[in-house]
């Protein structure tokens, strides 16, 4: 097997919606799918469903929960958050924008990746409010 490029299913993660892996290595570079707060049980966390089938969502649960899938994955290739160079972000409203850097700024300070987020029309699963896909550097 060529350990400088492999293509990775993690175990307890939600099976992609495609034929795409959860993380790629090419060479020293993990390159990890767009993660959303989407569980192993297909559910997400950051919604909540009232009695009366009224929905709630929450950008700052959900922001966790995506940075923490991520974090997970990384560690999957033996990496981590603090080997991230890039994300590119993307919410559904720019009105979240400001919880999303709230719990953002939990876990990252200036010296973190770089970033860009954008909003946009939808995503691919009812009520998520956001999405992050992700380049790390990990040397072999």
């Amino acid at each position: 097997m060529n350990d400088k490029l492999k293509a990775t299913l993690i175990d307890g993660k939600p099976k992609p919606l495609a034929n795409y892996p959860h993380i790629k290595r090419a060479g020293d570079y993990l390159f990890v799918s767009g993660t959303s707060s989407r569980k192993a049980d297909n559910s997400f966390a950051g919604v909540e469903v009232d009695s009366d089938g009224r929905v709630s969502l929450d950008i700052k649960e959900q922001t966790r929960a995506v940075i923490e899938n991520i974090e997970s994955t990384l560690r999957s290739a033996d990496a981590g958050l603090e080997d991230l160079v890039e994300l590119s972000c993307f919410l559904i409203s720019m009105d979240d924008f400001p919880g999303f850097n709230e719990i953002y700024n939990e876990f990252f300070d200036h010296t973190g990746p770089a970033r860009t987020t954008i909003a946009v029309h939808q995503l691919p699963l009812p009520h998520l409010l956001v999405e992050i896909k992700a380049i790390a550097y990990k040397p072999l």
